[in-house]
């Protein structure tokens, strides 16, 4: 008796963990599709994020820890667009996972799905700084790329676990409602930042400057990628005091404030932080208040 009750004990026990794991194993290169990914997947998917909030994500060490999770993975989902190629390449070999490879159903690029902004006319050399042949990888800042980019992960996912298909389709539906709801008051919102014009630290704007209407009068870099200069900063401020000025200096989480707030001491132009990805904040654990918080930041320095 005692024996049957420590084997049902134990078929309990493996029966509640194996209720508990998660079906599918997402490696997500940015936070803003691992978020993406549990808005569609629920409970059913465990997410893994290489880059978070404060880091760029251009530079990340292929640390041991993300070899071992891509190793796991069932789904790798990246930006593309060169946006990972100082590392990701590294983790794909190291992790020895055929399944993600590029060309994989397991790998899945986000840039594949939206209309990419930036694409170089010409050749692309290194003198340019940090320029993507194939586009300007930050997408993620315009909600209209992540309800393309949802709808297409969503399918692969069903792909990918069709015994879960079904409740992916329901969480992608169900996210799509919300997303198509938040984006119609987003748009009311955003209708007071039409036509402002901003200068921005870096070149990772193109995408929210398209979606709010901004104009971008000049970059702080003086070429993508290369920290911004005395001589350079000179220039800047030379030019908005030609065009009488700018609305708004804006930089991202990870970047320095130091040359903005230079550059805002003798203009009196607001100098605002605004988050590019999910997490870093309560308000930002997810990619509605995301954008709740990017439209909050720039209303309220307006």
């Amino acid at each position: 008796m005692k024996n049957r009750i420590l084997t049902l004990g134990f078929c309990l026990a493996l029966c509640t963990m194996n209720n508990a794991k998660a079906e599918m194993k997402v490696f997500a290169c940015e936070p803003e599709w691992a978020s993406l990914a549990r808005e569609i997947g629920g409970d059913e998917v465990e997410t893994d994020s290489a880059t978070q909030a404060m880091q760029d994500p251009h530079y990340i060490e292929a640390r041991p820890s993300l070899i071992a999770h891509m190793r796991k993975a069932d789904l790798v989902v990246c930006t593309g667009a060169q946006l990972e190629i100082g590392w990701l390449p590294l983790l794909l070999n190291k992790a020895n996972n055929p399944a993600v490879l590029p060309g994989k159903p397991g790998f899945f690029e986000a840039r594949a799905y939206v209309t990419m902004l930036d694409v170089p006319a010409g050749s692309v050399d290194r003198s340019q700084g940090d320029v993507h042949p194939q586009g300007n990888p930050h997408i993620q800042m315009d909600p209209r790329n992540i309800a393309l980019v949802a709808a297409a992960l969503g399918e692969r996912m069903g792909q990918l676990d069709p015994g879960n298909a079904e409740l992916y389709a329901k969480g992608l539906k169900a996210f799509q409602t919300r997303w198509e709801a938040a984006m119609k008051d987003w748009d009311a919102r955003a209708q007071a930042l039409r036509g402002k014009r901003v200068v921005a630290y870096h070149k990772s704007w193109a995408y929210l400057e398209n979606w709010l209407g901004l104009t971008e009068l000049a970059t702080l870099e003086p070429v993508p990628g290369i920290p911004p200069t005395a001589t350079h900063l000179a220039e800047v401020l030379a030019l908005m005091q030609s065009k009488g000025g700018a609305d708004f200096i804006i930089y991202a989480p990870y970047q320095s404030p130091k040359p903005g707030e230079w550059l805002a001491d003798r203009t009196h132009v607001p100098l605002v932080m605004v988050p590019m990805t999910v997490g870093g904040s309560d308000e930002t654990e997810d990619l509605f208040g995301m954008f709740n918080e990017i439209l909050n930041q720039l209303l309220g320095a307006s």
